[in-house]
């Protein structure tokens, strides 16, 4: 997650009303007897994947003649398009670039250094692109724009920093045929801009304020993202162990916010990575380079565990439309507000909702055992007294992708998580819904099974 220092948090100098900061109060004790419950014990004591990731796709869609698929969007510092690891031999189709409202296209140069091959395109493409462009760039992946304007180079990453492209790079690692709606921009404006395609199945955020500081971010634009048009957010906790309820990127109920887990070595929680949130993620990645054309880095933090999330979300709704018939994208009103719009072999309607799709990534969730805990390692031992305090539903990576197909296909439903698991995440909702002024309380009927979404359905 991007600190404060290069993401600017203004707070508001409105006074809150007495009966919300009551409630937020109420979520914050909550927030915090479950952390100490939790850390207290250790006081006194064949879906075309393997090992290396998912495979290509080569199924083509009889009705649009091009592969199904499924738009991912990024909202970062920028992206080097230069990159090997964006590189496609693809020609997206006029229909998609039409539907995703692309502007200008630019052909570019794929010879030389970085520096050459920014030179050689400077006066065509980088030198022309406007913050009303939305401009595909020929040879990638990446469709992207720049709404906000603050950027010395529209789109293309920042020589100075980088963020962009690794949290790109997780997304495409999970998911290697994901078409990217890349979004420059830390502002409420640019989680908009992705917002406000209807093609986009998933937003991923990965900044917000350090410390998770109970301050104004993004909320705004997510929930319009989510609530709004049906699509999929996730956000990612703060890179300390404050709680993440708060957080505006992580904490809001329609968002899936994300922490970190440990996945070499002892396979155990990373201290410095958000407590209680929806799920925890891979921590370390090697991802590539922002101002080369080859080269990777290992880095980590929930800004590469979050897209990763993504990536693999992406996957699934593209493996599931793939097997449905569904040749679009998005959960726009023109689907029905479904991300899943398609047929059985049988001609029946097969739908599946962002809730549908939360409800099954909160069911193949899991806990690692503290057992494998390395006290030289650095991280966090999972405690087996309310693990759902440190990472809250579970760990999600590679293998979850295959029971979330079964259970969403229906060829093999997952069984609802543990009496307790469920008590504990459905107290982390109640404090999210109360903080947030967002849905009423669940029924006591809900409170006794697996929520099967976030929402309350129609």
């Amino acid at each position: 997650m991007v600190d404060a220092g290069d993401v600017a948090v203004a707070v508001g100098s409105e006074a809150f009303d007495l009966w919300l900061v009551m409630l937020k109060f109420r979520a914050w004790l909550v927030v915090i007897l479950l952390i100490v419950v939790g850390m207290s014990y250790f006081a006194m004591s064949d879906w075309g994947i393997d090992d290396e990731g998912p495979k290509s796709s080569s199924s083509v869609n009889s009705d649009t003649g091009w592969r199904h698929y499924s738009v991912v969007a990024p909202v970062d510092t920028g992206i080097n398009v230069y990159h090997d690891h964006f590189r496609t031999s693809e020609v997206y189709p006029d229909w998609l670039l039409d539907s995703l409202g692309v502007t200008k296209t630019c052909d570019m140069t794929f010879d030389g250094s970085w520096q050459e091959r920014y030179e050689a395109d400077k006066e065509s493409c980088w030198d022309n692109i406007t913050t009303s462009d939305i401009v595909y760039f020929a040879g990638t992946k990446i469709i992207g724009t720049s709404p906000d304007g603050e950027t010395d180079i529209h789109i293309l990453d920042d020589p100075s920093d980088g963020h962009g492209t690794a949290v790109t790079g997780a997304v495409l690692d999970a998911n290697p045929d994901a078409v990217i709606f890349f979004v420059e921009g830390f502002s409420t404006e640019a989680v908009l801009a992705a917002s406000d395609q209807p093609l986009v199945d998933i937003i991923s955020t990965s900044f917000g304020a350090i410390g998770s500081l109970p301050v104004p971010g993004i909320e705004t634009g997510t929930y319009e993202a989510v609530v709004g048009n049906n699509k999929i957010h996730t956000g990612a906790a703060d890179n300390t162990p404050s709680p993440a309820v708060q957080d505006a990127t992580a904490g809001p109920p329609w968002s899936i916010g994300i922490a970190g887990y440990a996945e070499e070595g002892d396979d155990q929680k990373e201290t410095m990575s958000g407590s209680y949130p929806d799920i925890a993620a891979d921590w370390t990645q090697v991802l590539p380079n922002h101002d080369d054309t080859d080269g990777y880095h290992e880095t980590s933090g929930t800004s590469f565990a979050t897209p990763r999330t993504a990536g693999i979300l992406s996957f699934i709704l593209q493996e599931l439309r793939e097997e449905f018939n569904d040749g679009g994208s998005g959960a726009s009103t023109a689907r029905g507000g479904y991300l899943v719009n398609g047929t059985t072999d049988d001609g029946e309607s097969f739908t599946i909702r962002n809730s549908e799709v939360r409800n099954a990534l909160n069911l193949s969730a899991w806990y690692p055992s503290f057992t494998t805990w390395d006290p030289l390692s650095g991280t966090t031992p999972v405690s087996p007294v309310a693990p759902c305090t440190q990472v809250g539903w579970g760990v999600v990576n590679m293998s979850n992708i295959e029971p979330m197909l079964m259970h969403l296909n229906g060829t093999q439903p997952m069984d609802n998580r543990p009496g307790d698991v469920v008590l504990c995440m459905n107290i982390n909702q109640e404090a999210r819904e109360a903080y947030w002024g967002v849905y009423p309380s669940a029924s006591e009927e809900a409170l006794v099974s697996d929520r099967e979404a976030i929402f309350k359905e129609e």
